[in-house]
């Protein structure tokens, strides 16, 4: 590569890049097109021509060689519970979780030169939109986070054969590649956790029952606890909000006031238990040991430090986004799922 050569004067161009390299201008397009059988040794001296020279690909231009927008939507799905007061935007921003999510993916694509489209999805409305959108080729694909176990779209998005990657194992059998992370094994952890602290009065604060995450993680945390001995845990079902948790925890101490352990299935919720204990005076973790799910921000936010199963949502979330670059540059590749191992943070709080 003849980096000394001088340019042309205004935009970088092809050309340009082509005189830098020392190559034709085809095979800068091939390259800058990722049209493959090109030398990976070529590809590079390319690409760090590109480099030198600054030149800036026209979108539109690799757009119709490609057939690629270069873009893709990161599609945030539901259903029910929205009022006026609290639209669905305003509730996908205010959980941690999200902003979790986004992170990871926009964390994998910016280096690669995508930029995600934000849609939300929680009416038939704004669904048939965005199967509209990706139809139309307005992005080349969808990362989907849904937030509702009856939602349809992953349903739509599988039969419609548009390239797209779910967070989450889906409710019911559908052929489309998601990650997940092993909730029972994470359930586990906390069980083991809760017994090696010697509580003998365990109980639990599951998530919504219609949710796959929520059913893994119950059935996980009940099995290990059974296999220390403890066949019956007592069970309040929350939502994943602050203020589900919170009623969970009421009714938990009401009726089994003699609890000295307790998992929440998510921190959210843990975060309102832990208001209500103290709001009773129990001293967290000398009388109740409070473990919870996901490591958010909000586990540093409890009072004590919430002790929490790590959710590597930033890993799975670019994984995602790695899957379905993968299945935009290979149509009809089978689809797959993508699992990832929990582990424990110990704070203070159990």
């Amino acid at each position: 590569m003849n980096e000394d050569l001088p340019l042309a004067p205004g935009s970088p161009t092809l050309e340009d890049v082509a005189r830098v390299a020392g190559v034709s201008r085809a095979t800068v397009s091939r390259v800058i097109n990722g049209i493959r059988n090109v030398d990976p040794a070529i590809q590079e001296t390319v690409r760090r021509a590109v480099s030198t020279t600054g030149y800036v690909p026209n979108q539109a231009a690799r757009s119709l060689v490609t057939r690629r927008t270069g873009a893709i939507a990161l599609v945030v799905s539901g259903a029910g519970g929205e009022s006026e007061e609290h639209p669905f935007p305003s509730q996908v921003f205010a959980d941690p979780f999200f902003g979790r999510v986004a992170g990871g993916i926009v964390g994998f694509l910016r280096p690669r030169g995508i930029h995600p489209i934000l849609m939300f999805a929680e009416t038939s409305e704004t669904r048939a939109q965005v199967i509209t959108y990706l139809r139309q080729g307005n992005a080349d694909g969808a990362v989907l986070v849904s937030t509702h176990a009856e939602d349809p779209l992953p349903r739509l998005l599988a039969d419609s054969g548009l390239p797209a990657v779910l967070f989450a194992r889906p409710a019911k059998p559908i052929p489309i590649s998601y990650v997940d992370v092993a909730h029972r094994a994470g359930a586990k952890l906390a069980a083991d956790h809760l017994i090696a602290r010697g509580c003998r009065r365990v109980a639990t604060v599951s998530g919504p029952l219609d949710v796959p995450a929520s059913q893994d993680r119950l059935a996980g945390f009940r099995d290990a606890m059974a296999a220390h001995g403890h066949p019956y845990i007592p069970r309040v079902e929350g939502n994943f909000t602050h203020d589900s948790g919170e009623a969970a925890m009421e009714r938990l101490l009401a009726e089994h006031p003699d609890v000295d352990g307790v998992f929440v299935a998510n921190d959210l919720m843990a975060q309102g238990a832990l208001l209500v204990l103290r709001h009773h005076g129990r001293r967290v973790p000398d009388d109740i040991a409070v473990v919870g799910f996901d490591d958010s921000s909000a586990a540093l936010a409890c009072r004590p430090p919430l002790t929490t199963v790590r959710h590597p949502v930033e890993d799975m979330a670019a994984e995602m986004a790695r899957l379905l670059l993968t299945h935009i540059e290979q149509p009809g590749r089978q689809v797959t799922s993508v699992i990832f191992e929990p582990t424990l943070v110990v704070r203070q709080s159990a």
